[in-house]
């Protein structure tokens, strides 16, 4: 257990589950799409639902499309500059049951016509796991270096992006495939110790039947 965990993010509060969890779930969202996002329908379930109003889960989730970190003190006012930047915002709560109790939908579309779906839970603490890109399941924490690949599932594919990392002396801690069915889209997420290179990226997005590659920095 380190420090983070007993004391919680440094945020603006009230919660770091609904708050702090909630910018962490945009950011992250917004990092995704690879994009400047222009729309963005968002879906609250569980607690979230419940309490976003009061907690600030709603402008929270805004500051981190926007690219405010938690303890950015334009959190309280996201909503207002999402509307000066061009940035639409559509919120919506459902009923439905899902697994965890703060959770969201965050279906986003960027200045380039991108389009990019994702859903995030808050696990307490700060602390985030995204579990779905573009429908497909994954677990994903934002809290390491990491390499995301989305791509249609056939041989050779991880072997030669894996390649290119090895070549280039990236040091994988841990890898992870995911895909919905055979020869399908397939989401292939790669943490490693150190950011991989732009020349290298270049490199794998030229792999042929990869359709998007994305890095993300540790949150």
């Amino acid at each position: 257990m380190g420090v983070f965990d007993v004391v919680g993010p440094v945020m603006i509060g009230p919660s770091s589950s609904h708050t702090a969890g909630a910018a962490r779930i945009g950011l992250m969202a917004r990092e995704i799409l690879d994009d400047e996002p222009v729309e963005a329908q968002l879906t609250v379930y569980g607690s979230f639902a419940k309490t976003y109003k009061g907690h600030g889960t709603d402008k929270a989730l805004v500051a981190g499309l926007l690219g405010f970190s938690a303890d950015d003190v334009r959190l309280r006012t996201s909503f207002d500059i999402a509307a000066q930047q061009g940035l639409k915002i559509v919120l919506s709560r459902s009923d439905d049951e899902v697994d965890h109790p703060n959770t969201v939908r965050i279906a986003m579309t960027g200045k380039t016509g991108r389009k990019m779906e994702i859903l995030g839970v808050s696990l307490g603490g700060g602390k985030i796991e995204i579990r779905e890109i573009n429908k497909a399941v994954v677990a994903l924490s934002g809290e390491e270096h990491t390499l995301i690949t989305i791509h249609r599932d056939q041989p050779g594919i991880i072997a030669q992006a894996t390649t290119i990392m090895a070549i280039g002396h990236i040091n994988v801690s841990n890898m992870r495939v995911f895909r919905s069915a055979k020869n399908a889209t397939a989401v292939m997420i790669v943490c490693t110790d150190s950011p991989v290179p732009v020349d290298m990226v270049n490199m794998i997005k030229n792999i042929s039947a990869i359709e998007s590659v994305i890095t993300l920095l540790p949150l």
